[in-house]
């Protein structure tokens, strides 16, 4: 089987809050290192707020399928900060679509030191604006409900909330989508991506 295409066109720079430019890009399956470096950086709190357990690390099925994706009904973007040679994992989002074809999970998460800068709100609105471009009609996740910062962003943009009825402490934050935005294309890069990837 050919390995998916790899949506080069969903690559951009983003400049955060405090000035610094970053790369965000979809997710390659080389990224393992990478990945799980981010996950394992993770404060025991925000680690919670991702995946809803006190999990320190990707086991290997877990990270393999975190990086190998067909960028269509999984699709991952990552930021990534450099300095010098170093390359950095600083946040993450994705959607997985479900059995229906219409309605994407989407999950996001960013590294502690770079919360509060932008970098969440504008990854979930690149989930929302791809996700409406691919035809998807709404978007959901799971979010605990003492993860207040996340509550109050998917408020912001649009997302309803609502509990869980199956899961005490857990909350469910939905929003329709609007077809008619293509996503945006790709940025003209002021931040040199390795090599593997252009």
């Amino acid at each position: 089987m050919d390995a998916p295409r790899y949506p080069f066109e969903l690559v951009e720079t983003f400049r955060l809050k405090g000035g610094r430019l970053v790369l965000i890009r979809p997710i390659h399956p080389q990224d393992e290192t990478l990945v799980q470096s981010f996950v394992r950086e993770l404060s025991p709190r925000s680690r919670r707020f991702r995946f809803h357990s006190a999990l320190r690390e990707l086991d290997p099925r877990m990270l393999h399928a975190a990086t190998h994706v067909d960028h269509r009904r999984h699709l991952a973007l990552i930021a990534e900060w450099f300095d010098g040679d170093r390359e950095t994992e600083i946040g993450a989002a994705r959607y997985f679509v479900r059995k229906d074809e219409q309605t994407a999970e989407f999950a996001v998460a960013i590294a502690d030191a770079w919360q509060r800068q932008g970098l969440a709100r504008h990854l979930l609105e690149r989930l929302i604006a791809i996700a409406s471009q691919r035809g998807l009609k709404r978007l959901e996740g799971d979010v605990l409900e003492d993860n207040h910062v996340m509550v109050s962003l998917a408020i912001a943009l649009g997302f309803e909330v609502r509990e869980n009825s199956s899961e005490p402490g857990l909350l469910v934050v939905g929003r329709d989508l609007v077809q008619a935005q293509p996503a945006r294309p790709i940025a003209r890069q002021r931040i040199a991506a390795p090599a593997h990837y252009i």
